[in-house]
């Protein structure tokens, strides 16, 4: 008997999510997330994003490829899991108080993954059409739903949903500050062996080039020119490369979930 899950093998967001070459994208998804002042205050007070900063971007990695890949049934029970675990991400900023169920906080949070998605995609497998990036965007609105974002919080195209970002930025509301910076440390110096650490700074460098300029600048990350040169030569090699992998390495599908969710320990 088929079981199925919420998207067809055609959905333009499994054709997306299912390269592997995406998950690279987590440090640059976190980032984002982490510029929102309350976001990185809950990011600060109830996760151990300096100890184990690995288990956390698994975490979110596993919730979110089980709904795209996986039953009704498993996307279900991940998203009850996650709905449950936000229950008690709440505090206090100053006079601001944030809570994990703060539709307009929860919004935000999934915006990073729709942004960080396509920017991943285009710069490392092929650009993305334009009714393709709207099928994504409008399937990507199913994942938050499952996650617990109220429906009617969403710009209704990608269009308006990239205006919403932009005012966020512009407007001051998404501005990195001590919080965020917390963050960005553990990022860009994470705790790992040795052997390890110049590839997860090359992979903090790649998130660095993809963020928006404005957050770059706040986080006071150094850009050069060469900089910009040597992403868009990485991303032209990737985009070579990525084609000619075996599906076992290039697509996000063949990885057992199984593996996934028991190191994310969900």
């Amino acid at each position: 008997m088929l079981v199925e899950g919420y998207f067809g093998e055609d959905a333009a967001i499994r054709r997306i999510a299912c390269e592997s070459v995406l998950m690279l994208g987590g440090p640059r998804a976190l980032l984002m997330q982490a510029a929102h002042p309350l976001v990185a205050a809950g990011i600060v007070d109830h996760s151990r994003f300096r100890q184990d900063p690995w288990r956390r971007l698994a975490r979110t990695m596993a919730a979110l490829y089980t709904i795209v890949f996986g039953t009704r049934e498993q996307a279900e029970r991940i998203g009850a899991i996650t709905r449950a675990a936000h229950g008690g991400v709440r505090g206090r900023r100053g006079r601001r108080v944030y809570t994990a169920a703060d539709p307009g906080l929860m919004l935000w949070v999934h915006s990073t993954l729709v942004d960080t998605g396509l920017a991943m995609y285009e710069t490392y497998v092929r650009r993305v059409e334009p009714e393709m990036a709207e099928e994504f965007y409008e399937q990507m609105k199913v994942v938050a739903t499952v996650f617990g974002v109220p429906p009617d919080v969403h710009p209704p195209t990608l269009a308006d949903f990239r205006s919403y970002q932009r005012s966020l930025l512009e407007s001051g509301e998404v501005r990195v500050g001590a919080d965020a910076r917390a963050v960005a440390a553990t990022v860009f110096s994470p705790p790992a062996p040795l052997p390890l650490r110049p590839a997860l700074r090359a992979l903090a460098a790649q998130s660095a080039g993809l963020l928006p300029p404005a957050l770059r600048e706040q986080y006071g990350l150094r850009w050069t020119r060469a900089d910009g040169l040597a992403l868009r030569a990485s991303s032209q090699s990737c985009r070579r490369l990525v084609p000619l992998l075996p599906p076992a390495l290039r697509r996000t599908e063949r990885l057992p979930l199984r593996l996934l969710t028991a190191f994310a320990g969900l």
